[in-house]
């Protein structure tokens, strides 16, 4: 696994795991970078995304598209800012974590990214299985609904999870030329489903719309980040561990950014758009058939297509990065059976959600704002950590023995991880989380208060987590100097 061709180019198994990637083999440039991001989110989850926006909090549209920036591009640049941590340590993101955690005290922020990755990869499977299902149903005549035809719809999940791991089982130099080729055809067809949906736009109301109030355009920031760029903030390093030395951190950064901006910034405006004066889009059980029934009947199936290949895209570079993340956690198994475990538990958690759940968005957006509270304070704390980090000991940070040089104190780095779980207290102090305003799980204590009200809780905990680190001398200490430097 260590052998300088453990890389692989495209269509070959790629046999590395977590390991650093020798510098003979990185050859990585931002352009690379830009198709995965811009590929992993053309999916149309962006849709009902921005329908949110102004069905459930009255967002003016343009409230829509400053909103639709400032979450997605910003929170992408801080997936981009991890980046720079895959070019210098050559190990994908939970690896390099090691470094800060310490061996043990990483698995905390670990097991978090793991059902991230598992959630979303669920999400997009029971989506994309929706697809398939309406798509038959428009050829074949069979049941559009999953409940009505149990048998197909495991059909279409084991297609989907198939597919999947066709590319993310291959590896690294596969995913990049998949990314990069398909995104052309499934973006075109995106562009022209799009022009088909502005048809359907009730114009003069969305001119007409008055502007929400500005704790609402907060709350839509907040929802917008955690949903798009903080859910693969985790991911960052895994895609830019092969990139060149010479590549800047700007770069870098404007690769996530923008890649993942422009399609997301397009489709989050344009599902808000399409719920200007009709709260369908938002509210469906099921939005592919929300968004289909919006089309001529004869747009429908370039329309389904299109949101297959979609979720697909997104698909590959999430399972990808699972199996990176299983291997970290210490799956004693090779990086495709990895992948393989990661594809078992999505297929599970898509029969639930298609065949037993009552609904399919409510536990989404549950979901995310669950889970955003703990990947926020990892991503204050990794990013403070990158100030001041520019080296990691290869070695090290695959050592999980008390002679690692990021053992610390038994195994737990305690500046890190105390910040990480205050900052976490603290974040869902200023949180409410439920399936619709009605249906609340979990009130904090201060979310009533003005920043759990402006959802600004996302901002309290990365503060927290990035600021106690700094505060308590993690980020300047560097106590296994002495093994980074030589790894310089």
């Amino acid at each position: 696994m260590s052998s300088s061709t453990a890389g692989q180019g495209a269509g070959q198994l790629e046999t590395r795991g977590i390991e650093p990637v020798p510098e003979a083999e990185c050859d990585g440039h931002p352009l690379q970078l830009f198709w995965v991001w811009f590929a992993a989110n053309i999916s149309i989850l962006g849709l009902p995304l921005g329908a949110t926006l102004v069905a459930f909090r009255g967002l003016s549209i343009w409230q829509v598209l400053l909103v639709a920036f400032l979450g997605s591009v910003g929170s992408f640049a801080v997936v981009g800012l991890i980046s720079v941590a895959g070019r210098r340590g050559r190990a994908p993101s939970l690896t390099l974590s090691r470094a800060i955690f310490g061996v043990r005290g990483n698995i905390g922020p670990t097991l978090v990214s793991m059902l991230s990755r598992v959630g979303w990869e669920t999400v997009n499977t029971t989506t994309a299985a929706f697809v398939l299902l309406s798509l038959s149903s428009i050829l074949f005549q069979t049941p559009a609904s999953a409940k009505d035809a149990p048998l197909l719809t495991l059909l279409f999940i084991a297609i989907f999870v198939l597919l999947t791991l066709s590319v993310s089982g291959l590896g690294h130099a596969t995913l990049l030329l998949i990314q990069k080729w398909a995104t052309y055809g499934f973006g075109a067809l995106n562009v022209l489903v799009g022009g088909f949906l502005c048809a359907t736009i009730d114009w003069t109301a969305v001119f007409n719309a008055a502007p929400a109030p500005m704790s609402a355009v907060l709350i839509g920031i907040g929802t917008m980040a955690a949903g798009t760029g903080i859910g693969w903030a985790s991911s960052g390093a895994d895609m830019s561990r092969y990139q060149r030395r010479s590549v800047t951190a700007g770069r870098l950064v404007a690769s996530a950014a923008f890649g993942a901006g422009i399609p997301l910034v397009l489709l989050i405006t344009l599902g808000g758009l399409l719920s200007v004066g009709n709260d369908h889009l938002a509210s469906a059980v099921d939005p592919i058939i929300a968004i289909r029934d919006m089309l001529p009947t004869w747009m429908a199936v370039p329309y389904l297509v299109a949101a297959f290949g979609g979720l697909l895209l997104s698909n590959n570079l999430s399972v990808y990065s699972a199996g990176l993340t299983a291997l970290t956690l210490g799956l004693k198994v090779k990086r495709v059976y990895a992948v393989l475990v990661d594809i078992v538990a999505i297929f599970i958690g898509s029969i639930y959600f298609m065949l037993i759940a009552d609904s399919f968005y409510g536990p989404f957006i549950s979901f995310i704002s669950l889970l955003a509270v703990p990947i926020t304070a990892w991503v204050g704390i990794f990013v403070m950590d990158l100030v001041h980090r520019h080296h990691y000991s290869a070695a090290d940070l695959l050592d999980v023995s008390p002679t690692s040089a990021y053992w610390y104190q038994g195994g737990i780095e305690w500046r890190a991880f105390g910040a990480w779980l205050l900052a976490i207290v603290l974040g869902f102090c200023f949180t409410s989380i439920g399936t619709t305003a009605e249906d609340v799980w979990f009130t904090g204590p201060l979310a009533n208060s003005w920043l759990g009200q402006n959802g600004l809780g996302w901002v309290v905990t990365f503060l927290v987590a990035g600021g106690g680190y700094g505060l308590l001398g993690g980020a300047r200490d560097r106590r296994a100097g002495f093994a980074e430097n030589a790894n310089a």
